[in-house]
């Protein structure tokens, strides 16, 4: 090749990299995005409120108002809250005392998440009656997000926690009763709920939530639900609002349902609606005859919004200096 060819050829090369890269940076550009939407630009609620999921969150609720109320911020009043829950011996689908899978183990899941996005989560851990605290370790004092099985229960001991038996008397019997049958029916409704799922938001009109849960009655030994995962179980944007879900986990997994729920908001729906189209995205293209879907959600402006799948679903709200329960609209009538 002469070097006049060589020299055409450099030209239409370099030319042609100039241009490429001018393409790609003139189309990020382009596809750049504003932070906020206009549809989104509110005054955030700054009264503070405590929501949660079933009627053990009328308790939750209560210690989550301490802490607000006392000019707290909603990360600590969201795991204050959760921990009133674990630690209640006569509820069986959280903490202590919650039914065991079909080995006859207690296996406890538990996610948290603040206004900065930062999140903790622990799941398959035994042993330990507060997995949310855990969780809130695992945000503060690591470089990760989630830890699982022996290795969220070493961390906890690590950290203090104290490893206990979770079985009840009352439910240690009831697990030998099932053995009589061993039947394996994961239905989630009003009588076999799994979850308490608490959004906080303190006088400064920040978010935070937790989730924390024992998960299906006599489930698949190392099953996990969508409690510990963030964008399931949970999410939390604090320029937008918060979510949290109930029910059955694998459901709420396969639709990252609670992202979708404040996503929604973001495009300027309210709570209540985007809890719906969440509801209606399952229900699309899943047989939800036999299982139960809750979602509950505010937005920036301490608008709250719930749906579910069948009736029976309800929540707790502390806001406005009353802490009551709520029944759900739902899209089986």
């Amino acid at each position: 090749m002469s070097q006049k060819r060589r020299t055409f050829m450099g030209q239409i090369l370099t030319g042609g990299i100039g241009l490429g890269i001018g393409y790609f940076v003139g189309a990020k550009k382009e596809k750049s995005y504003p932070k906020d939407s206009k549809k989104n630009t509110v005054s955030p609620y700054k009264e503070g409120l405590a929501i949660s999921t079933w009627y053990h969150g009328i308790a939750a609720n209560n210690a989550a108002w301490g802490v607000i109320s006392s000019g707290g911020n909603a990360i600590d009043a969201a795991e204050q809250g959760a921990r009133i829950t674990e630690a209640d011996v006569t509820g069986k689908s959280v903490g202590i005392g919650g039914t065991p899978d079909r080995e006859g183990k207690v296996t406890l899941d538990a996610c948290i998440m603040d206004k900065n996005g930062n999140a903790g989560s622990v799941s398959f851990l035994q042993g330990i009656k507060h997995p949310v605290s855990v969780a809130r370790k695992v945000m503060d004092e690591t470089p990760h997000v989630m830890l699982v099985g022996k290795g969220a229960l070493q961390f906890a001991k690590e950290k203090g926690f104290e490893e206990e038996d979770l079985l009840t008397a009352e439910t240690r019997a009831d697990y030998k009763k099932w053995l009589d049958t061993s039947k394996y029916d994961p239905i989630i409704n009003i009588e076999n709920h799994d979850t308490i799922g608490l959004i906080t938001m303190d006088k400064n009109g920040d978010f935070s939530g937790a989730c924390t849960t024992s998960g299906l009655g006599y489930k698949m030994h190392g099953r996990v639900g969508d409690s510990p995962v963030i964008g399931a179980g949970l999410f939390v944007d604090n320029a937008v609002g918060a979510a949290t879900a109930t029910g059955l986990g694998e459901a709420v997994l396969k639709t990252c349902g609670t992202f979708l729920v404040v996503e929604l908001m973001r495009q300027g729906m309210t709570p209540n609606d985007a809890c719906k189209e969440a509801v209606n995205r399952i229900a699309d293209k899943q047989n939800y005859e036999n299982f139960q879907i809750g979602y509950i959600a505010v937005n920036k402006a301490g608008d709250v919004g719930a749906y579910s799948i069948h009736p029976g679903f309800d929540y707790a709200l502390h806001k406005n200096g009353k802490n009551e329960m709520h029944k759900v609209d739902s899209l089986v009538k």
